[in-house]
């Protein structure tokens, strides 16, 4: 499994002259060979494109550019004319002449030329936006993210498709920090010392932990133990084994789960769970790679590497008194912190992408597209369940998916998600029924106002621009959806 900076894609984009084909993208120093370290610059991602969630992303070196076009074409097309850059999408929402990204006096402009849809940035349409670093470019139904710096590696391609990862989406990421950390993962897998793995639940550290396993090279097995779902009285015993007769019901020789992970990776997760009677126990197996079986009365030698996982804060459990401080600072030689789904909005696309395409395929299905307004929903989604709630958010809407799109009623994000807007009572009913769920963080960054906007928007451009259908996809009356779009200025 390569730990790169790496994104699902399927498709493959034609040769631009001068450009290596087949490179990946990582952003770190290989003194093997010498490249040069990545460097800061102004970069374009091609992140989804809604219709074709399978397209894959296409990333744009613009630092040595004067302006790039965005528009319609009949295929996927990149390409170089003297100093400009023109990107041709299939997308029938876009325009053949959409807009156009240049720099201006330091900074990079979007203008809006002759679109009928209109260009949105961050949430807001607009004629013309200065980009910022972050920013979410939506052209008809294609997402893009604009990167005032984003290091890449100084001989990368100036076009290129971000290839596939070897291994689960735990390792696609558009955020450079993540990356980063992901490359020092790499680099120190191949090691012996312990790594501790710190993140909420179900933002992957099984995924990491097996992946450092992979990149080990031990030929011993991946043994993964679950330190919170043993009972109390059990755990000694399954982690250590026990002799025939060290208590009833032992009837035959136990090897135990260390002894099981002999030659490879023992993954304690939930390590903050584990008892303080055998914290000491734990340890004296790290330093000295030996242990003692129940009932036994030789140490036995053990050559495993331990990956530790927790969801709890394990300096504040050292400080209570309630976790070992020798143990903590043992396992944290290399501490590794995951983020939060909420904390990393720029690659929910990329990761509903790969979920969309691997249950189609589970499902022996065709391949199916993303509506705006449900995209928009898993990227304002607050995710407390982070990258499992997704998976299995995108597994159920792939099963009650009846057409060829997803839609927010095949997400039944509603239920779950926190709503941002009060009431407003119509002459036709509540138009509360509008789901306007995101996250609290989100709520803080737009008002209710300029999120309900965002819905009707969406919804209408999802529609082809007819009121009744937009209703319908709303979920609200005709003529609740009239007065709203009336208030907006959108008619």
């Amino acid at each position: 499994m390569r730990l790169t900076f790496l994104v699902q894609s399927n498709v493959k984009m034609p040769p631009v002259v001068g450009d290596a084909q087949g490179t990946t993208l990582s952003f770190h120093e290989d003194g093997r060979t010498g490249r040069i370290g990545p460097r800061p610059e102004p970069v374009l991602v091609l992140v989804l494109e809604c219709g074709r969630p399978r397209a894959g992303s296409i990333r744009f070196r613009l630092s040595d550019l004067t302006g790039v076009t965005l528009g319609r074409g009949p295929e996927r097309r990149g390409e170089h004319v003297g100093t400009e850059l023109i990107v041709r999408v299939p997308d029938k929402w876009m325009s053949s002449k959409h807009a156009r990204i240049e720099p201006s006096f330091g900074r990079w402009v979007l203008t809006d030329t002759e679109s009928k849809n209109g260009s949105i940035v961050d949430g807001h349409t607009t004629k013309r936006a200065v980009l910022t670093d972050g920013s979410l470019i939506e052209l008809g139904h294609t997402l893009f993210i604009f990167f005032e710096r984003l290091p890449v590696d100084a001989e990368a391609p100036s076009l290129i498709e971000l290839t596939p990862s070897d291994g689960p989406p735990g390792f696609a990421t558009l955020m450079p920090v993540w990356n980063t950390e992901l490359t020092r993962l790499r680099q120190i897998a191949s090691s012996e010392i312990p790594m501790l793995i710190e993140g909420e639940s179900g933002t992957g550290k099984e995924v990491i932990a097996r992946a450092i396993h992979d990149q080990s090279n031990r030929h011993g097995a991946f043994v993964p133990v679950n330190c919170g779902a043993l009972p109390e009285n059990l755990v000694e015993s399954e982690l250590f084994g026990y002799k025939k007769g060290a208590f009833s019901g032992a009837q035959t020789d136990h090897p135990g789960l260390v002894r099981t992970a002999d030659a490879g990776t023992l993954f304690l997760d939930e390590i903050g769970d584990l008892p303080l009677s055998l914290q000491a126990k734990i340890l004296r197996a790290l330093e000295e790679k030996q242990f003692e079986r129940v009932g036994g009365t030789a140490p036995l030698k053990v050559d495993v590497r331990v990956v530790a996982a927790t969801n709890r804060n394990l300096k504040a459990a050292v400080a209570a008194r309630q976790y070992r401080e020798d143990l903590y600072f043992r396992l944290s030689v290399f501490p590794i912190v995951i983020p939060p789904l909420r904390d990393r909005p720029k690659d929910i696309p990329t990761l509903a992408r790969y979920f969309i395409d691997k249950f189609c395929r589970d499902l022996n299905k065709p391949p199916l597209a993303l509506s705006p307004a449900a995209e928009d929903e898993l990227r304002t989604y607050g995710w407390p369940g982070n990258v499992r709630e997704l998976q299995n958010c995108i597994e159920r809407a792939a099963i009650l998916t009846e057409g060829d799109t997803i839609h927010p009623r095949h997400l039944s994000l509603s239920f779950r998600g926190p709503t941002l807007a009060a009431p407003i009572e119509g002459e036709d009913g509540p138009w509360s029924k509008i789901d306007l769920s995101g996250t609290l963080a989100d709520a803080s960054k737009r008002t209710l106002l300029e999120v309900e906007r965002r819905k009707i928007v969406q919804a209408l451009k999802e529609a082809g621009g007819n009121l009744g259908a937009a209703a319908e996809i709303l979920q609200v009356s005709y003529k609740a959806l009239a007065a709203k779009v009336k208030d907006h200025g959108l008619e």
